[in-house]
C-alpha cells in the first residue's frame, strides 16, 4: 500500500464533498450530509499507517486507485 499524509486524505475528502465538522487534538472530523462521518488523524508530515489508511478509504467509499486519481 502506498504512503499518504493527512493532507492528501483531507484534499480527497473535500473533493468528495466532505466538510470539516470539528477538530479535537490531532483528529479532524469531516462529514458529508447525514450519511458519512470521516475521522482523519493529523500528525504533521507523518504518513498514515496502512491499516488506518484502509479504514479511511472504506469510510470515504473509495479504493486506493480512486484516491490517487483525486490527488
Amino acid at each position: 500500500m502506498a504512503s499518504f499524509r493527512a493532507a492528501d486524505l483531507i484534499q480527497a475528502a473535500l473533493r468528495l464533498g466532505f466538510v470539516l465538522d470539528r477538530k479535537k487534538g490531532s483528529h479532524a472530523v469531516y462529514v458529508r450530509g447525514n450519511e458519512r462521518v470521516l475521522v482523519i488523524p493529523v500528525h504533521g508530515a507523518r504518513t498514515i499507517k496502512p491499516k488506518t489508511l484502509a479504514g479511511i478509504l472504506s469510510d470515504l467509499g473509495i479504493n486506493i486507485d480512486e484516491l490517487r486519481k483525486l490527488l
